[in-house]
């Protein structure tokens, strides 16, 4: 068993693990004359309030201001976070990044006139302004999207204070992540031998896959130790979170905090619920896992700090960055040649962030900046760190492809769609290694680390987004939202998602204070329908015809050109019922009959 081992300061990491942030700007003066060129394009936006609906050519200028205002706000606020996020305890950092968010809360004011406006000019007008202008019609997508939410958008009066009240809706979630990723320090776990292992946020799975039970139980009890001794003020703060989202949901009219986010990009509030009844009605088949798994691992009790480790002996091998980069690479070549060779160029032009480090940011993303995107990674040369990269890498080309293919005013896909590229990514790079697997043993590691795909992504989460939806709906009956009530909730959840062969210790009952997506407005039920999506569209890929790669290249492509509904329809998957999900499980449980016989 190996001793701690120091994680390194951000200037201790060389530079070739680190990503090219000076591909965005050069230095921090390109980036503060890049908030001056903001705010100019703001004033010439806002120069047109009132002028919109006069004729067509007021319309079109507007609307090319407000893509290049666009642009260069995501080139603020990203270039702001990147440097944030490699170090969030560095104050530079910190300060530049409530810089860019007062920024976009400053340049949304004086644009918020525009959609009361737009929404008041007449079909009749708005179809003779695209007779008249034919530039105007590449913008009709974006304007029918917008006018489609017109009995949510209020007066110009009223947009302005929602807009300028948008800096202090962000204050729940920016306190939840500095005390999170900044403040709270973890106590180091122990193992077996007495040895003692630095815990952190990208640290912990890792010590939770171990073979040691002594460390993974020492792990998870001063993890959550540390949780408990601030729970009451991550209740607050998530309290706070729900507040805000309920205050806006009511302001525009909508019935509650869900319709009103999913209402954002065009999906059912019926998606989500069949997503939960759906995973209910299939809840035995992860109860067979879980008995599999004590079984396997010859425990008289199933505890939550035994849901990580590998279930099968000694094949846990270290995978250094250079080996999963080859996997991913070979992986994707499934694709055409152009998806390729750019995921070759995001290896070889430090695209990627690769190593953990002191104040890093925990976990994973892909940020799909103009200039290319930038992934930030805290790899642990694990099995679970390729697929981060594989699946951070899916996200990548997911913003490349249709960054280069859209117009800017529609190169960023929706949400609902956001999780489908990186979760179908991870379906294949698991297809590739269990076709080249001939080991018994390994080919059932594999297996293992599928089925914990299925149990994290479609499982955990559609319960994260049950969760969710209880604090929301009872926060909009009045209750409050206090840390024995939540922990209460989750407790109860977790009993029913894991069955009667997991003990739910206590301490998982907090686990909710360290899930950073609690704080992203409905997020984490994508991750859920997004595999479902990903595992059909897989299967296509790999057993389909030439046409089932071209038809998913062009879902990458298409940014938020159609809603997402149809996207996906046109990748040849239908969301709108729970076939998808069901699908998926049905593929669950097949794995654990293979599983089954395997370790016979």
């Amino acid at each position: 068993m190996e001793g701690i081992k120091k994680i390194p300061a951000r200037n201790e990491v060389a530079e070739e693990y680190t990503w090219a942030i000076e591909d965005m700007y050069e230095n921090k003066s390109l980036w503060e004359k890049d908030i001056q060129r903001a705010k100019d394009t703001a004033d010439k936006c806002a120069s047109f309030k009132g002028r919109l609906d006069e004729n067509a050519k007021n319309l079109l200028e507007f609307l090319h201001l407000t893509e290049d205002l666009m642009l260069i706000l995501d080139d603020v606020s990203g270039y702001a976070s990147r440097i944030k996020d490699v170090d969030t305890s560095d104050p530079e950092g910190q300060s530049m990044e409530s810089s860019a968010l007062s920024l976009l809360v400053e340049c949304d004011g004086k644009v918020s006139f525009s959609s009361p406006e737009i929404l008041a000019i007449s079909d009749e007008t708005l179809e003779k302004f695209y007779n008249e202008q034919p530039d105007l019609e590449s913008f009709r997508r974006y304007l029918t999207d917008l006018r489609r939410s017109r009995e949510h958008i209020l007066s110009p009066e009223i947009e302005k204070v929602l807009a300028d009240a948008g800096e202090m809706a962000q204050t729940a979630q920016q306190s939840y992540s500095m005390l999170n990723n900044a403040d709270l320090k973890f106590p180091n776990a122990v193992d077996s031998l007495g040895n003692e292992h630095e815990l952190t946020h990208g640290s912990f799975i890792p010590l939770m896959q171990s073979e040691d039970r002594n460390l993974r139980k020492s792990a998870f009890k001063a993890l959550y130790s540390t949780y408990e001794s601030t729970i009451n003020t991550s209740a607050s703060l998530l309290a706070g979170q729900i507040n805000s989202l309920r205050f806006f949901a009511k302001t525009r009219k909508y019935n509650s905090t869900l319709e009103a986010s999913l209402d954002a990009t065009n999906v059912p509030v019926s998606v989500y619920k069949n997503l939960i009844e759906a995973v209910h009605k299939d809840i035995s088949y992860l109860h067979r896992y879980m008995k599999l798994r004590k079984k396997l691992l010859n425990l008289d009790e199933l505890h939550m700090y035994d849901l990580y480790t590998p279930i099968v002996d000694n094949a846990n091998e270290k995978i250094p960055f250079s080996k999963a980069r080859e996997n991913v690479i070979e992986a994707a070549e499934v694709f055409n040649e152009e998806y390729s060779s750019v995921l070759k160029k995001a290896f070889d032009n430090r695209w990627i962030d690769i190593y953990e480090n002191k104040g890093k940011r925990s976990g994973a993303y892909s940020a799909g900046q103009t200039v290319h995107p930038f992934v930030l990674l805290n790899y642990k040369e694990t099995l679970d760190s390729q697929f981060t990269l594989c699946h951070e890498m899916g996200h990548a080309m997911h913003s490349y492809l249709s960054t280069k293919n859209q117009r800017p005013i529609d190169r960023h896909y929706v949400i609902f769609v956001a999780e489908v590229a990186s979760t179908c990514n991870e379906a294949i790079l698991m297809r590739s290694l269990l076709a080249k697997t001939k080991d018994k043993k390994t080919r059932a590691y594999l297996l293992n680390y599928f089925l914990e795909q299925f149990r994290n992504t479609l499982y955990r989460q559609t319960m994260f987004a049950e969760f969710e939806l209880k604090i929301n709906e009872l926060s909009e009956r009045g209750e409050s939202l206090t840390a024995s009530k939540l922990n209460e909730i989750y407790l109860e959840l977790n009993r029913f998602y894991y069955g009667n062969d997991v003990v739910a210790d206590e301490e998982i009952a907090m686990e909710w204070a360290r899930i950073p997506h609690f704080y992203y407005d409905y997020y984490v039920f994508q991750y859920s329908t997004g595999f479902s999506a990903a595992i059909a569209l897989s299967e296509k890929i790999l057993t389909g015809e030439k046409k089932d790669v071209e038809n998913y290249l062009n879902f990458l492509s298409g940014g938020c050109s159609k809603d997402p509904i149809s996207l996906l329809k046109g990748a040849g998957v239908d969301m709108t019922t729970p076939e998808p999900v069901h699908n998926a499980l049905k593929l669950f449980n097949s794995l654990l009959d293979e599983m089954e016989e395997l370790t016979k």
